[in-house]
């Protein structure tokens, strides 16, 4: 059968989603492809696409694989195979021979807008020069793609996908660079201060963070794994330091800004190599917000809290679980007993005169702030002067140094340095002069001290547990009987004037159910 009588099928392909509409996407080549079919008067059954690398095994290719499968189900019938350019066709010199087989296996004559095969062996060793250099091309380019990633990465620019809790924005004159993804960075900055200050003390509570985010980003089962909370929690990347084992770049200062302190991330690392701790139970911790707060007035030991079932529905409950005390098994209604600590908390109000001079103290304070902060970067940057001629003194030793084992040594040696370096910087970057205005910055802490009961009022349990560690330096006495006792505040709240009656109203009588935990 010749050529001109044979059925044409297409095959287009390009290397990534972006060139699909700059003049050499799928659509352009076989607008192409069909116009040189009609011009050899060819009938063309079919088009198969692909959008993949040029590298590789073609079989790995879904428009390829479509292809020689369409002509396996075919096999009376013989085709002709259009190729848009010879790049299209492997750029890879043993692929580019291995499919040539296939196709001739098949009875398949190929043909190229571009290039002209022939079956003799001179036309064969032209066509063997002309894939090697395809394959050339391809890993030159390869080459330079990676050396500009490493450049860029060495630059302190991140190149990989952005982390959670970062974007991608273009910035003129500087790229593309990782910028707050609101509301994940805050997610994301929430977790990690938390995990470091305890008060989350496990990979689960900081999961449940995350979980009660719609935002956050979640897998295909719609879960987020724990590996996800790992992976966060141990990445340098939101302390604003760059590391890549693919580039072997090492804790590189990076260019964007940071969500948090590399003080902050340190404790997060020493805290997970910590011993274990039990998770919270899921159903306790979000529903009772004295749980750990609040002692028993009998003996003097933390109340336990739980749910009951009623015979319409649940009951939240707190109860003493120490079998030697008085109120052992007794329960106290949740709504009672924490309304009883919002009355206390009521009280701490200070008068206008007292509020007033406070805020002076704290704007004098401020002023103080500003000088401490001068004097200690200049300490700061006397250490890192001593830390530099640290590292080059080391360095002159390495020069002369035969040992492998000793060489070793003073290498770590210069790690372990210029990891403090860094510190060293990053304090220096957090101890700088007061940022933003007085009133802007200290509006949130003022508005706290001038009413915690606002905060308190909004039932929100993370801001609740805030205000009793910020307004009582020990856990609340409370008797299911007489009520609250008379709290210990903090110094803060004492020099406001805060006062407290000497007899607190009376707490409900005694539960009449023994709830189970």
């Amino acid at each position: 059968m010749s050529a001109e009588t044979r059925p044409a099928v297409i095959y287009c392909r390009v290397s990534s989603k972006s060139q699909e509409n700059d003049g050499h996407g799928l659509e352009f080549q076989e607008t192409r492809c069909r116009e040189y079919a009609a011009s050899k008067g060819y009938e063309v059954e079919a088009v198969f696409p692909d959008t993949f690398t040029g590298g590789g095994d073609f079989m790995k290719r879904p428009g390829m694989v479509a292809l020689l499968s369409y002509l396996d189900a075919m096999p009376d019938q013989s085709y002709v195979v259009i190729f848009d350019d010879l790049k299209r066709f492997a750029r890879d010199t043993r692929f580019h021979l291995d499919l040539r087989d296939a196709f001739r296996s098949r009875d398949a004559l190929i043909e190229c807008l571009n290039f002209k095969f022939d079956d003799t062996p001179e036309g064969e060793f032209i066509e063997t020069i002309m894939a090697a250099q395809g394959a050339l091309e391809r890993k030159q380019n390869g080459r330079q793609v990676s050396q500009k990633m490493k450049a860029r990465m060495q630059s302190g620019y991140w190149i990989h996908t952005a982390p959670v809790g970062f974007k991608y924005v273009t910035v003129k004159g500087r790229g593309k660079m990782l910028q707050a993804n609101e509301p994940l960075a805050s997610l994301i900055q929430e977790a990690f201060e938390g995990f470091a200050s305890g008060r989350y003390e496990t990979h689960s509570e900081v999961k449940r963070l995350f979980e009660s985010s719609p935002d956050f980003p979640r897998n295909n089962k719609g879960e987020i794994p724990f590996q996800r909370v790992t992976d966060i929690l141990t990445h340098p990347i939101y302390a604003g330091y760059i590391c890549s084992e693919t580039y072997g770049i090492q804790w590189l200062k990076g260019q964007h800004e940071p969500l948090i302190s590399l003080d902050t991330f340190e404790k997060v690392q020493e805290r997970r190599k910590g011993p274990a701790t039990a998770p919270t139970r899921e159903n306790i911790g979000d529903d009772f917000a004295l749980r750990g707060f609040v002692a028993c007035g009998d003996c003097s030991v933390p109340l336990r809290s739980c749910w009951t079932k009623g015979k319409y529905k649940r009951y939240p409950y707190y109860l003493c679980q120490n079998k030697g005390c008085d109120s052992y098994g007794k329960s106290i209604a949740r709504d009672k007993l924490e309304g009883d600590v919002g009355q206390l908390i009521k009280t701490l109000q200070p008068s206008e005169t007292l509020f007033a001079m406070v805020r002076a103290m704290f704007r004098q304070a401020w002023d103080m702030r500003a000088v401490q902060a001068q004097e200690a970067s200049a300490s700061i940057k006397t250490q890192l002067t001593a830390a530099e001629k640290q590292v080059q003194a080391l360095l002159a030793r390495i020069m002369d140094a035969e040992s492998t084992t000793v060489i070793r040594a003073y290498e770590g040696k210069i790690a372990e340095i210029e990891r403090n370096k860094l510190k060293l910087h990053d304090q220096m970057a957090n101890r700088s002069q007061p940022k933003g205005k007085f009133d802007e910055v200290l509006e949130l802490s003022l508005q706290f001290l001038s009413n915690p009961w606002k905060i308190w009022e909004s039932g929100h349990i993370t801001l609740r547990r805030t205000v009793l560690r910020l307004a009582f330096t020990e856990r609340l006495q409370y008797h299911r009987k007489t009520g609250a006792r008379t709290p210990k505040t903090a110094l803060v709240f004492k020099a406001l004037g805060g006062q407290f009656s000497s007899e607190v109203e009376s707490g409900a009588g005694e539960g009449t159910r023994t709830p189970t935990p």
